[in-house]
């Protein structure tokens, strides 16, 4: 476990290192620890170490967390960063406090309709398939605007920003550049929607360039808690 809260104190000076090297705050820049397959003594290892955000991606096993923390960690604050299918929107409706991969206008509805009426409207990142790439998830950049527009109408939703997942590659510059490309787009959307304020870009490879390119969230999971357990 003390390996867990050294990790941290290590991402957290990568971020503040990344922030000076650009002039920006590192108060500015959010992490997210993602801690999906790992169990919950570890997130409770990061927790009592003052980590708050974590990043999950499969709904059932983030469920079984969520309800095994809930009393001990009353404060955590978990983002659902996977694909969200149809038939677990409600899961994840009654549970998350985000939802980052929001990329159809269908699973918006589902999650407003759902979100209960007692609880905090549930934060939303439109996810954006900066790289072309058949394989992923995201909605390309020029429909960002159309689904914005809808998901700002939606009670009980409250669209908080962007998310992408870069083509994994070796070519910085070629990283840089879809990176940037998702910056000049949040800045846009945010020019029209002031509750805008989230740029959920970077890994634990990443995550000194994604800072560089303006992110102001960064989901960790290999440089906090080790391999991504099978």
């Amino acid at each position: 476990m003390n390996t867990i809260v050294e990790h941290l104190q290590q991402v957290h000076a990568r971020i503040a290192d990344a922030a000076a090297i650009c002039e920006r705050s590192p108060h500015d820049i959010q992490l997210l620890a993602v801690s999906k397959t790992k169990p919950a003594a570890d997130v409770q290892a990061a927790y009592a170490a003052g980590q708050r955000q974590f990043g999950e991606n499969y709904v059932q096993e983030a469920v079984d967390k969520i309800a095994a923390l809930k009393a001990d960690c009353p404060d955590i604050r978990w983002h659902l960063i996977g694909p969200l299918q149809s038939n677990k929107s409600r899961l994840v409706a009654e549970a998350f406090d985000w939802v980052q991969s929001v990329d159809r206008l269908r699973i918006a509805q589902r999650l407003s309709a759902q979100r209960p009426g007692n609880m905090r409207p549930l934060n939303i990142c439109l996810q954006v398939n900066i790289s072309g790439e058949d394989s992923k998830s995201g909605l390309p950049p020029e429909q960002v605007e159309a689904l914005a527009q809808h998901i700002s109408q939606l009670p009980g939703l409250c669209l908080r920003g962007l998310m992408a997942i870069p083509e994994a590659t070796d070519n910085s510059d070629r990283l840089k550049t879809q990176l940037l490309e998702l910056k000049h787009l949040f800045d846009r959307m945010a020019a029209k929607y002031p509750q805008m304020d989230t740029l959920s870009m970077g890994m634990s490879k990443d995550l000194e360039l994604a800072v560089a390119c303006g992110s102001t969230l960064v989901r960790v999971g290999t440089a906090i808690f080790g391999s991504r357990n099978p």
